[in-house]
């Protein structure tokens, strides 16, 4: 059996869509015959797109690591290099770093494999965050007793007053307090006690995001744009649609402030990602929502506790916004990542599929 026939085989059956290393097959003339999903994800193209294409079509042009293909197709020599910076072709993505072991198990063809370092390392960095975040939601619970208790007697001394007044001007008043104590106590309950399975439905990711769109572009200025690129293959999703828009607002009011509320551009993309890791858990399809601004970017200092309460940036800010995102996205299974330099910051939702 040639190794042709045994690809075939492998790809019939899709053993390799089910490994988290990106696996390419190249030809004699290094055109691509066969990749798996997690090589889609990886160069941010399709099987259809990429199915006969050159190598060099793959990355950006004067940077292909042709030589490193032409010496292990000619030598049929085994290569591997590590840290190898790979820029890819594609302007919504950065270039990123791998582990690649070159291969060629039959004349002329190369078999690449590939493996994300820093997306290893954001697994990891992920983890510590989810413990982390653990630890903060333990410190949120006990700040929330401390907020309910004062917020009770709030409330019942509001109901006693009430009861006394005759001026029904002045009662209205009372029953504003009583009605706000009762909104807090319900907020706070709803940010420590988690989403139970009976609070969610099968709802569309992108109704989600124009109600919140449309929400945001009521409270900024017009020198701030607001556009989206959405991908209308999604499939729905199910979750907490009260939760979710609350994080959505969260993450799109985070991106204004970084324009300083004066100008500059907002968008909203939403794409599937394959073979995605979140904590232990991996996952064959994971929706991911960017939201990505122009502003300043994040701060040096506050980056590796950007999701912890109380942690912010700004004067006035309060750190709550982001850690409540990330606890919204961390109770349906999924997770909060951004990437941020001066000019060009993108946090990125990450919501699993296979609930839906």
């Amino acid at each position: 059996m040639n190794t042709m026939s045994t690809w075939e085989m492998i790809d019939e059956s899709r053993l390799l869509d089910q490994l988290a290393t990106a696996v390419i097959w190249l030809d004699s003339s290094l055109c691509v015959l066969g990749l798996n999903s997690a090589a889609e994800m990886l160069l941010g193209t399709s099987r259809g797109k990429a199915l006969g294409k050159p190598w060099a079509a793959l990355v950006l042009p004067g940077q292909t690591h042709q030589q490193y293909l032409e010496f292990v197709r000619d030598s049929m020599q085994t290569l591997t290099l590590r840290e190898l910076t790979l820029p890819l072709n594609d302007s919504a993505s950065k270039n990123v770093m791998v582990d690649c072991i070159l291969s060629a198990p039959e004349d002329g063809k190369v078999l690449v494999e590939m493996t994300q370092v820093d997306r290893l390392a954001r697994i990891a960095r992920g983890s510590r965050a989810r413990n982390r975040h653990a630890a903060n939601q333990m410190v949120m619970r006990g700040l929330a007793h401390e907020i309910k208790n004062p917020l009770g007697g709030l409330r019942g001394a509001a109901q006693l007053l009430d009861d006394e007044l005759e001026n029904r001007e002045l009662r209205e008043y009372t029953r504003i307090i009583t009605h706000e104590a009762d909104r807090l106590t319900q907020l706070v309950d709803r940010m420590t006690s988690g989403l139970s399975k009976h609070e969610r439905e099968v709802i569309n990711i992108h109704e989600v995001l124009e109600h919140v769109r449309k929400l945001i572009e009521v409270e900024i200025p017009e020198t701030i744009s607001v556009s989206y690129d959405y991908d209308p293959s999604l499939p729905d999703i199910k979750a907490d649609r009260p939760s979710l828009i609350q994080a959505f607002i969260n993450l799109l009011r985070n991106a204004v402030e970084a324009l300083d509320n004066e100008s500059g551009s907002i968008k909203i993309r939403t794409r599937i990602d394959r073979q995605m890791t979140i904590g232990r858990e991996r996952h064959r399809q994971v929706i991911r929502v960017d939201v990505t601004d122009n502003g300043c970017g994040v701060p040096d200092e506050i980056k590796e506790q950007i999701f912890d309460p109380m942690v912010t940036g700004r004067a006035d800010g309060t750190g709550l916004g982001l850690s409540i995102a990330q606890d919204i996205a961390g109770q349906h299974g999924g997770l909060i990542e951004y990437v941020s330099e001066s000019g060009a910051t993108c946090f990125s939702v990450y919501l699993p599929l296979q609930d839906s």
